[in-house]
């Protein structure tokens, strides 16, 4: 039985699914390995490639390219090159031999714009997009200097700039314009004789002058009775005109003067800028008697419109008040009593006498020994010009 078990135990199992336990020598390589050479080479070393790290980050670091050989468990040591690599869009190919040097330094003024371009604000981003727009600069070719060949393209632009510039207006006609828009009242440009620059029949109208009323002030004249009214300009002069019967149409035109001065006088500042509010037609019928409603109209038709005066409608006052003066004093008039009824000051008083084509110039008064402004219209008309506007650069 004890043999039995023994040669059980000894018995070898040919087809079993275990494992051997015994260890299998290999032909392996030490377990460490040395550094049998340190190259340095001079040209084209080993390149290792890698993305940009930080700037300065490892300043000091050195890169090395290890080749180990498994047989005789030596490692050589190669000094490589560091690269970095940067993503970058393929700049547009020039056509032809490369470019020289010269045109790829840029300039300090293509420096100086592409820092404004960059770092600049919005105002001087502004400009230079402005400077590069209106830029006409001629193509000339990379060898000689000479124009090189106009294409299609800036042929069919040239012919246009050309149509456009053939339409536009001339400074004659600019001026045309402006004179228009102007609130001035109208001149006979074609006028021979003074009297007809500005005719008051024209100017305020044949039917309007007629209604004027100036049989009161003829009759208290007659009579040496003293006529009040809100005018310095007005008031002494009445006296010399009323008496005077070939001033009749003089004389009116000084009575429609007084109720054009007493309808600015009586407008209330409106709630707009710059603007006055027309008294209602009851009240201004009552502020301008005796005038009749067809003169009250035509004032308030003509110098306001939907009951207020803006701005253009008391310029346009103003440069009838004046013409209305020079008119009543035979086309050279002092200009101070008219100043103080208008409420102006000279320099304003002047613009307006110069906008309908007077002169003005200073005389000494001899009264009072003070300077006094006399504005005097006389053939051929000087208005202003145009102001034409330096072209920036």
């Amino acid at each position: 039985m004890a043999a039995e078990l023994s040669t059980k135990k000894r018995r070898r199992v040919d087809d079993g699914d275990g494992k051997t336990k015994k260890k299998v020598a290999l032909e392996a390589p030490a377990a460490t390995a040395s550094v049998s050479s340190l190259v340095r080479p001079r040209f084209c070393p080993p390149v290792i490639a890698k993305e940009e790290e930080a700037r300065a980050s490892k300043p000091l670091l050195n890169h090395y390219l290890g080749v180990y050989d498994p047989a005789t468990g030596k490692l050589q040591v190669v000094e490589a090159k560091k690269m970095i690599v940067r993503g970058a869009v393929r700049a547009k190919q020039v056509a032809g031999s490369a470019r020289d040097e010269n045109d790829t330094k840029l300039s300090m003024t293509m420096q100086r714009t592409e820092l404004g371009q960059t770092f600049g604000t919005k105002k001087a981003k502004k400009v230079i997009q402005e400077r590069y727009m209106n830029a006409l600069t001629v193509n000339k070719q990379a060898g000689d200097g000479t124009p090189a060949v106009i294409d299609d393209a800036s042929k069919a632009i040239l012919e246009s700039v050309g149509q456009f510039a053939s339409n536009m207006a001339t400074r004659e006609e600019l001026q045309a314009v402006v004179d228009d828009a102007k609130p001035v009242p109208r001149a006979n440009l074609e006028a021979t004789e003074i009297y007809d620059v500005y005719d008051p029949k024209v100017l305020i109208g044949a039917d309007i002058l007629k209604l004027v009323p100036i049989l009161e002030w003829q009759e208290k004249t007659k009579h040496k009775e003293n006529i009040s009214v809100p005018s310095q300009f007005a008031a002494p002069r009445i006296n010399a005109l009323a008496s005077n019967d070939a001033a009749t149409e003089r004389l009116r035109v000084m009575r429609y003067y007084l109720f054009v001065l007493i309808f600015l006088l009586k407008s209330q500042p409106g709630r707009e800028r710059n603007t006055r509010r027309v008294p209602p037609r009851d009240k201004l019928r009552e502020m301008l008697a005796p005038a009749p409603d067809a003169v009250v109209e035509n004032i308030r038709r003509k110098f306001s419109d939907g009951g207020v005066i803006r701005k253009y409608h008391a310029d346009l006052l103003l440069a009838h008040c004046c013409v209305y003066a020079l008119i009543i004093d035979n086309f050279e008039v002092d200009t101070e009593q008219l100043r103080l009824d208008l409420r102006l000051d000279q320099k304003t008083m002047n613009q307006y006498f110069y906008e309908i084509g007077a002169k003005v110039k200073p005389v000494k008064h001899v009264a009072s020994g003070q300077m006094r402004y006399v504005a005097k219209l006389s053939l051929p008309l000087v208005f202003p010009k145009q102001r034409l506007m330096k072209a920036r650069r």
